[in-house]
This record gives structure tokens, C-alpha cells and sequence, in this order.
């Protein structure tokens, strides 16, 4: 059975549903009301039943309920669903960091899966796969005329079942045929690396691994270059879409030593929940400068992570204004009939500012610019321009998100640059090192 989540992605979630108690005589508002949904409902029913019955090819009566149930979620914010039990599954898959597969990182070009890389020590690194390698069929079904998800959905599997790849390689004379044996892929959710002096750690997503993986990155780090040495670390936190809220506390929890983090607060006035870091000597990285990046990529998790080290001024953001998600969804089980994903509540920085529809704003501005062959597309990302979401308290006209870009190459890469320049002390401002007596906290 699945458990209760409370997640938050750029592009999730629902609308709450809650008993209504009314006081005084028993029966009236409320008989009255109950009544007329009734009502309703039993239209829903009339008309489903003409559709089937009329309608100019036989319906999926499948199709037709997940369909209706989507539509009424959807009225309520751009991010309620319905998941069926096959996406339940997926969204399992994709909170746990784990699945039974190949370990490739691919995407999508001239019709062909195209490897980006393959990750080390996994069944497709030691069966042969290439970085640029295409996969021109799976398990001997041309790729072409498949999406992306459909490729990659074929190529996951039971774990210890057998998959064959047919590769065409540049400089190879004909097609490759590999036969790869599926093994359980752990998705790394913090990938790091040293600059010099500068340990960088950047987190693709929150699943229930990226507390583990920011660890193991920061004892790695400490490993690699002496504390003497170390100027401080970049938090790179863009592109990062949200996941789980218990490990956006966590990670926030890391860098420091005591304060509020986050509170959520629901339907009900009196229902709120506070999240505080745990009283310590020290934080995990000692207590060196710490620069979180952020753009319009940034969303939910991420954004409860630089608003509860920028409140409490224990580090500087740096980059765009990001996505603006403030609300928390909650996933209610529905058996073998899948889940529910369901906005439950919205959530709050330590100053007490809900960023739904407005977002982080950075302490340091910087932009990046986008490369000549994407110029002129709208790369801008923001809660505030989706149809039907919830408006934000501190929303404004400006609204939020901004551009959601990084360029691949870290010399192209005008933001960790810029970081790394306060870092080094080669660039000044007066938000770095920010001052943890002036805290912004909700009193």
C-alpha cells in the first residue's frame, strides 16, 4: 500500500476536498446542499450514459471517467491529477530514486533515443554503451515513431531481465546489437564536484535519496580540499523542479544550526505545522559561506530551500527570480485505483511570506544570457502564468518565474561564476556574507 507523501513539484497538484460542519439546527444548509450535489452527480451519470450510448464510435468507459475526474481537479489549480495505478506507480518510482534498469541518461534527437551518458558501474556502461551512442531499436522495435517516455518506459524493467539494444555508432560500419541485463539504477539527486578551492554541489531533484547524496557530496568534498583551503560552497538549485518536502527540510537542515525552516499552513486556520532545523554546534559544512543558485527552473522543494537559508541569512542567493509554487500536495492511496494527488496546504518561509505566485527573489541579480540558437524562445518559467492557480498573497503584477536556462558548460555559466567570484572575494556586495543577526523571522 502506498503512504501518505506531502510533495512539491513545479507541475503538481490538487484541490482539497474537507468536511463541512455546520452549527445550529440539524438538517437545513446542510440537507439542502447534499441534495443538490446529488443532483448534479446524477447528471454526470445521464449524460455518461448518453455519451456511451450515442456517441459516434464506442467509447472507453476508462478513458471517459479518468477524463471527467481530471477535468473537475483540474478546475481547481493547473497542478491537480488523477493518477491511474501505472502513473501511481511512475510517481512511486520517481520519489524513491530507484528503479530496475539500464543507467543511461538519454534524450531525444532525429527520431532516435540518443545517450547523453552512461552511469558508471551500471548494466549499460558495462555491456558497452557510448556516450552518443543512438538506439535505433529496443528489443528489435524501431524507435522511430515513439516518444521519449515511451522509449524509455520499454527500457525500464524487472530487475535480472534481459533487453537487446540495436546502437548505431559514428565510425561504426553497421549497427551494434547489445544485450543488456536490467539491475536496479539509483538515481543520484546531488551530483558535486571541487573547483579548486570551491566545493559545488548541485541537487537535480528531492527524492527520498537527496538528503544521503548531499552528505556523502559534502564529506567528499571535505575529503578532496583541506578546510584551510575551502572558501566556501555553491548550492545549485536550479533547474530543480521540487519532490519531497521532508527532504527539503533536511537539506535545508544541514546548513544550519537552529531556526524555523518552513511551516505549512492548511485549509483550516489552526492547522499549521512548523518545521525547524535541529539545535546544533555546527552546521554540516562548518560553518563556511555558502551560495545557493536559483532561476525560473527552481520550484517548490528547491524554493523552500533557498527561502529558509536566505531568511535566516545563512547564505546568498544568487540568479533569477525562480518559479513561485508555494503550495504542498498531499498523495492519497487509492488502492488498485491508483492516487490522488491533493493541494493540502501552502507553505511559508521563516519570515513568514508565502511565495506562491511571486517566488524567491534573489539577493544578487544575475542573468544569463541565452545562446544564439535559442534566442526568441520563451524559455520563462512561473507559477504566476499557469491558468487557474492559486493566487499568492505577496503576488504581484510582476508576477513570478523567470528564465529556466544553464549552460552546459560551467565557463559559459555567468551565475556560478559570479558565485564563485564572492566566494573568492574578487566581487563584492553587501548581501555577501550575509549576517545572521538580521534574520528576517516571523514574529
Amino acid at each position: 500500500m502506498m503512504r501518505k507523501l506531502s510533495l512539491l513539484f513545479a507541475g503538481a497538484l490538487m484541490g482539497a476536498s474537507a468536511m463541512s460542519l455546520v452549527y445550529g439546527a440539524p438538517g437545513s444548509a446542510a440537507n439542502a446542499a447534499g441534495s443538490e450535489t446529488y443532483k448534479q452527480l446524477a447528471i454526470f451519470g445521464d449524460i455518461f450514459e448518453r455519451v456511451r450510448a450515442n456517441y459516434v464510435t464506442p467509447p472507453d468507459d476508462k478513458s471517459l471517467v479518468e477524463n471527467a475526474i481530471n477535468g473537475m481537479l483540474s478546475s481547481l489549480d493547473p497542478h491537480s491529477s488523477y493518477m491511474n495505478a501505472e502513473q501511481a506507480q511512475d510517481m512511486r518510482v520517481q520519489t524513491k530514486g530507484e528503479f530496475g534498469g539500464l543507467g543511461i541518461e538519454v534524450t531525444m534527437e532525429n527520431d532516435l533515443v540518443k545517450v547523453i551518458t552512461p552511469i558508471d558501474d551500471t548494466p549499460a556502461a558495462k555491456a558497452g554503451v557510448l556516450a552518443g551512442d543512438y538506439i535505433a531499436k529496443i528489443d528489435g522495435e524501431e524507435v522511430r515513431g515513439l516518444t521519449l517516455n515511451d522509449a524509455v518506459e520499454k527500457m525500464r524493467g524487472p530487475v535480472n531481465t534481459p533487453i537487446k539494444l540495436t546502437i548505431l555508432r559514428q565510425g561504426a560500419d553497421k549497427p551494434i546489437e547489445l544485450t543488456v541485463v536490467r539491475d536496479i539504477i539509483k538515481v543520484k539527486a546531488v551530483k558535486y564536484r571541487v573547483e579548486n578551492d570551491i566545493g559545488y554541489m548541485k541537487i537535480t531533484s528531492f527524492t527520498e535519496k537527496t538528503y544521503d547524496d548531499l552528505e556523502n557530496a559534502i564529506e567528499n568534498i571535505k575529503k578532496q580540499v583541506p578546510n584551510d583551503k575551502l572558501k566556501g560552497y555553491v548550492l545549485d538549485l536550479r533547474l530543480n523542479p521540487g519532490g519531497l518536502l521532508d527532504q527539503a527540510v533536511s537539506v535545508s537542515d544541514a546548513f544550519l544550526k537552529r531556526g524555523e525552516i518552513v511551516s505549512t499552513r492548511g485549509r483550516d486556520p489552526k492547522d499549521v505545522t512548523r518545521f525547524d532545523a535541529k539545535p546544533k554546534q555546527n552546521d554540516d559544512i562548518n560553518g563556511k559561506p555558502l551560495i545557493v543558485l536559483v532561476n525560473g527552473g527552481s520550484a517548490s522543494a528547491s524554493e523552500i530551500v533557498a527561502g529558509a537559508l536566505q531568511d535566516l541569512r545563512r547564505a546568498t542567493v544568487v540568479g533569477t527570480q525562480s518559479f513561485g509554487k508555494g503550495s504542498v500536495q498531499t498523495i492519497i492511496p487509492l488502492g488498485e485505483n491508483g492516487a490522488l494527488r491533493l493541494t493540502t496546504a501552502l507553505y511559508y518561509t521563516p519570515s513568514g511570506k508565502s511565495i506562491q505566485g511571486k517566488g524567491i527573489t534573489p539577493d544578487i541579480k544575475v542573468d544569463q544570457p541565452l545562446p544564439p540558437d535559442l534566442q526568441g524562445r520563451d524559455l520563462t518559467r512561473g507559477e504566476s502564468d499557469l491558468k487557474g492557480h492559486i493566487k499568492g498573497a505577496d503576488e504581484n503584477a510582476n508576477g513570478s518565474g523567470s528564465a529556466a536556462y544553464v549552460p552546459p558548460e560551467p565557463k559559459d555559466d555567468l551565475q556560478l561564476i559570479y558565485a564563485e567570484q564572492l566566494l573568492r572575494g574578487e566581487k563584492t556586495d553587501p548581501s555577501f556574507p550575509p549576517n545572521p543577526d538580521k534574520a528576517v523571522l516571523n514574529q
